[in-house]
């Protein structure tokens, strides 16, 4: 890993997308993706092979997945599958690369997916067990890794644990996951150095939301560590719904600008992005953008 740039996956398509009211149509999406990729974007998470019936944004995912795949081959396009069911339907459709989710706290898998977290953790791992021997690439989340909305701050050990896990079971990369916008710098800082020995950086990546303002603020704290792999969300859409105000996901544009103004490379052009912006604003039907995005549009008048 290059320690002058950074990889960036873009989440808005999944992420941002699934909890959305407004009914995002599969063409759209997959116009939201080429517009992330010809801003310089090299990493997408397209979509979720997720249950229809619970998640219906993502109805369309063999769909989405096959366009984007038909028009952006080089593009490293992402899944999320909850479980084996998941991961057979994304291969099907011709998934590359899948991650899953398991949340750090037992009330939150109970919430969330109705599983207790020994079912959900046994369940992820067997996900990427069987993903890596189909010759798949993987992801694993850990989400509420700094604070959960039901049981407040996550044990780190809890988290240091679930992490040899997943990289136990195959997951090549495991990203530590701000679900709710609750953590502040110091808690980034502190969570990275408990994994040190465990997680190592170059198969690190961070998650952060903005809920409370602080996602470039932790993005820079997980820099200042070593980190180099980053999740983001294009005109900050997302949010988390067990978050009360969520204000979204951490901008993608927000990140780029940090990134350039420290001499740190991405390969992404802010108006591309200005453009891939504007185009969720017309699909979501409401204003968008990081907190840079504001300044960026009044420079370019």
């Amino acid at each position: 890993m290059d320690p002058d740039s950074l990889v960036i996956t873009d989440v808005s398509p999944r992420d941002g997308l699934q909890n959305q009211s407004a009914h995002v149509p599969a063409g759209a999406k997959v116009d939201l993706v080429l517009r992330l990729a010809a801003a310089g974007v090299r990493s997408v998470e397209v979509t979720s092979f997720v249950s229809p019936k619970t998640v219906p944004q993502m109805a369309d995912a063999a769909q989405v997945l096959a366009g984007v795949q038909a028009a952006l081959p080089a593009l490293r396009a992402s899944v999320l599958v909850p479980n084996l069911r998941g991961l057979a339907r994304a291969q099907e459709a011709g998934a590359c690369e899948v991650a899953v989710v398991l949340s750090a706290t037992e009330t939150m898998n109970l919430r969330n997916i109705n599983m207790n977290l020994a079912t959900a953790t046994a369940v992820c791992e067997e996900t990427i067990v069987a993903a890596r021997g189909a010759g798949l690439a993987t992801r694993a989340y850990i989400a509420v890794a700094f604070e959960c909305p039901f049981e407040g701050l996550t044990d780190p050990i809890a988290v240091r644990s679930l992490c040899e896990r997943m990289l136990q079971a195959g997951a090549q990369e495991v990203v530590l996951a701000d679900t709710i916008g609750a953590a502040a710098p110091c808690q980034v800082t502190r969570l990275l150095s408990d994994l040190r020995g465990v997680l190592p950086l170059d198969r690190t990546a961070m998650h952060f939301h903005d809920t409370r303002g602080f996602g470039v603020a932790n993005a820079w704290a997980a820099i200042e560590a070593g980190v180099r792999r980053f999740d983001a969300s294009v005109g900050g859409v997302g949010g988390c719904p067990f978050a009360p105000g969520a204000a979204g996901n951490l901008a993608t544009e927000d990140l780029v600008l940090l990134a350039r103004q420290s001499g740190l490379e991405t390969g992404i052009d802010m108006d591309g992005l200005r453009d891939a912006v504007e185009f969720a604003e017309a699909q979501l039907q409401r204003p968008l953008g990081g907190r840079s995005m504001g300044w960026y549009r009044a420079l370019a008048q």
